[in-house]
């Protein structure tokens, strides 16, 4: 049966500047380049004035226009006030606070890292082969689907029937190894295998001089890998018959192999990446001061030569349909290029904001860098100095870097709980990982601390901590259990 009913209901719902600026907050300065560009290549009335600096200082030097535009989205293109969109040159101020330096002085540029991908190596030397055109094709498939670390990590059958969708080709899984076999030929050696084992063994194999020492190596991995990935250095001295000294040598001579050999050429290496910081925190004789890189940040502002269609249909007495549409549309990317260029005005000084009253509140810790001095703090905490929400907190510090005179650092590494020591005092848990990774690195290898001689270590030094807590502290350390950590001397 129907029926009629009123219903209030409160809703609270982001408008799409809100959006805007909720993404590009997310974006670190190192992609922020790609996304202006992409909104200069959407946006036709958006324009990046560095580019034009001298064509606009040799004809415009005299034109200042203010950023007033008209909020209401809503009128008819034959009734909003055109001097609202004719008078507007958008020159950004959101420079002032990130480009607090003057000319005269001296500007460190942050180098950038430009080089192929492994891939595009791999593909170039396959070039080289002479292969056929199915094999070349097969052999491009399987690089494209190597991952980072140079590994093929698809199955074989899965691979043969996506070229046989998307290729229209036909082969086999012995045609597809074939041609893989070939791939595991080429620099760098272990590139293309399946497993780290196979992998270790393909570098082995490439091993000029076959010593002794060198083929145990490759016996050790081909039958003992996985006691050898466990560390049971014992059984594998009982099971191949040989001594301590020689299962060292052997050893030594795997540790020279390089398990991730995609990692070790090419621009899409994380090791091969230069960090971009996104704030300079620097130290001046005991001040510390800070900046925004705006590297990545052009000076923006809505196109002028645009204007003078708006003010041909300003003083046109008959309007034709088509030229309300090209009203309406020059109307709809001037709100869009004011939105976009308000989102960055505000992101730039939401971070600003956000990193000072970091630094504000680790001050000690960022005059000179010493870990005890790095206080516990919560996004919340942060949340509560600048009167932002916890998320947007987060997702400023979230891929963000900050560069000081001792080091680069992720902003969240800033950020930790809180633990008390045996004299009532707050201590951050920054701090005593850095203390269980000092106890770690200075372990007699021959005999690694475990958890239970950690969790004592440190009971001494003043911090009651449970086992398992150090295990988690470790394991996100990325550190290993102490048997795996065991070393032959």
């Amino acid at each position: 049966m129907l029926s009629q009913r009123l219903q209030q209901k409160l809703q609270q719902k982001l408008s799409p500047q809100q959006i805007l600026l909720m993404k590009l907050l997310q974006v670190p300065t190192v992609a922020l380049d790609q996304r202006i560009k992409q909104e200069l290549e959407e946006n036709p009335l958006l324009e990046d004035l560095s580019e034009n600096r001298e064509s606009d200082n040799s004809s415009d030097n005299d034109d200042e226009y203010e950023n007033d535009f008209s909020d209401d989205n809503s009128r008819d293109t034959t009734d909003f006030d055109f001097n609202d969109y004719l008078d507007e040159d958008d020159v950004d101020s959101y420079k002032l606070k990130a480009n607090n330096k003057s000319a005269d002085e001296e500007r460190k540029e942050i180098p950038y890292a430009s080089e192929a991908s492994f891939q595009e190596i791999l593909t170039d030397q396959l070039l080289m082969l002479g292969l056929d055109e199915k094999q070349h094709n097969i052999g491009l498939t399987l690089i494209g689907n190597l991952d980072d670390s140079g590994y093929l990590m698809r199955d074989i059958k899965a691979m043969v029937d996506d070229l046989a969708f998307s290729q229209n080709l036909e082969t086999t899984n012995k045609e597809i190894i074939e041609v893989l076999e070939i791939i595991q030929e080429l620099d760098p050696p272990g590139v293309g295998a399946r497993s780290l084992q196979e992998c270790l063994l393909l570098q082995l194999q490439r091993i000029e001089d076959q010593t002794q020492t060198v083929q145990l190596a490759y016996k050790i991995i081909y039958t003992q890998f996985e006691r050898f990935s466990k560390k049971h250095y014992t059984k594998i001295i009982e099971r191949l018959n040989i001594t301590e000294e020689q299962l060292k040598a052997a050893i030594d001579e795997i540790l020279k192999l390089n398990p991730k050999p995609g990692s070790s050429i090419g621009g899409t290496s994380k090791l091969n990446q230069y960090v971009v910081p996104d704030f300079i925190i620097t130290n001046n004789n005991g001040i510390v001061e800070l900046s925004l890189n705006n590297r990545n940040t052009p000076e923006l502002r809505v196109n002028q030569d645009y204007a003078e269609l708006l003010q041909g249909y300003a003083v046109s007495k008959q309007k034709t349909e088509q030229q309300k549409d090209a009203v309406m549309f020059i109307k709809q990317k001037i709100d869009s290029a004011r939105w976009f260029i308000d989102a960055i005005k505000q992101r730039q000084n939401t971070l600003f904001l956000t990193m000072n009253a970091i630094m504000n509140y680790q001050r000690e810790y960022f005059i000179d860098g010493d870990v005890s001095k790095l206080k516990p703090m919560k996004l919340q905490d942060v949340a509560n100095i600048v009167e932002l929400d916890i998320s947007t907190i987060s997702r400023v510090a979230n891929s963000k870097y900050a560069e000081t005179h001792f080091g680069t650092f992720l902003l969240r590494d800033f950020f930790s709980k809180s633990m008390t020591n045996d004299a009532g005092e707050g201590v951050s848990t920054t701090e005593i990982k850095s203390i269980l990774k000092e106890c770690i690195d200075n372990e007699d290898k021959t005999s690694p601390l475990n958890d239970d001689e950690l969790t004592e270590i440190l009971a001494k030094k003043g911090f009651k901590i449970a086992r398992r807590t150090i295990a988690k502290y470790r394991e996100g350390m990325d550190i290993r259990v102490a048997r795996l950590r065991k070393e032959i001397t």
